[in-house]
């Protein structure tokens, strides 16, 4: 019996043709695959940085609404410290007043011992009895202020303990806090007032 070779029909080249269409095939997905890689990324990216600019914009207002509670206290404390007004917190800052102001009624007769001397460095803060309260661009802001402290003005000789003779500053600290639940931004920022009785009016110190 005679055996004949086994002889495929087939060309020589089909295997290597077969096997080139396979390469491209795999490298076909991996382009694919990379430049979903890459914009998966891009997407991530840009999403990333829009939510830090976002953050940041919340932050800034945040701050500036703290800012503005520092404002409202140094008024405050000029408007207390006009002695040609009475020498008292003037009643229009109440909150039941009409407008309402800042200062919750309840705690108005605190504030005014405090700002007027008879209760320095009060143990209350925002957080606790505060003795300011406001809205600013939906942030709830809760301020206090403290009186410290009184010192001769730098340069003069005047006994500490007479601020009324223009020679001397009294110091107070205001402390403010600001907070957007919807947002959970908070900012609190504190700062310390020279003032004077001569006219001077209050100059930041810290």
């Amino acid at each position: 019996m005679i055996m004949e070779p086994n002889v495929s029909n087939k060309p020589c080249f089909y295997d290597l043709h077969q096997s080139q269409r396979g390469l491209a095939l795999v490298t076909v997905m991996l382009l694919i695959l990379a430049l979903t890689v890459i914009g998966v990324a891009a997407i991530t990216v840009t999403g990333m940085e829009g939510r830090m600019a976002g953050f940041t914009r919340t932050g800034e207002a945040s701050a500036s609404a703290a800012e503005s509670c520092l404002d409202t206290g140094m008024e405050i404390i000029l408007a207390t410290l006009d002695v040609a007004a009475g020498g008292s917190l003037p009643t229009a800052f109440k909150d039941d007043e009409v407008p309402p102001g800042p200062v919750p009624a309840a705690n108005y007769n605190t504030l005014n011992d405090e700002l007027r001397g008879s209760d320095n460095n009060n143990g209350d803060t925002p957080a606790g009895a505060p003795n300011l309260v406001m809205t600013v661009n939906n942030y709830a802001v809760n301020g206090d202020i403290d009186r410290l402290y009184v010192q001769p003005k730098p340069g003069t000789s005047q006994a500490f303990d007479e601020p009324q003779s223009g020679s001397a500053e009294i110091l107070y600290r205001i402390d403010c806090v600001s907070s957007n639940t919807a947002t959970g931004t908070s900012s609190r920022i504190i700062g310390v007032y020279a003032c004077t009785l001569a006219g001077d009016g209050c100059q930041r110190a810290l």
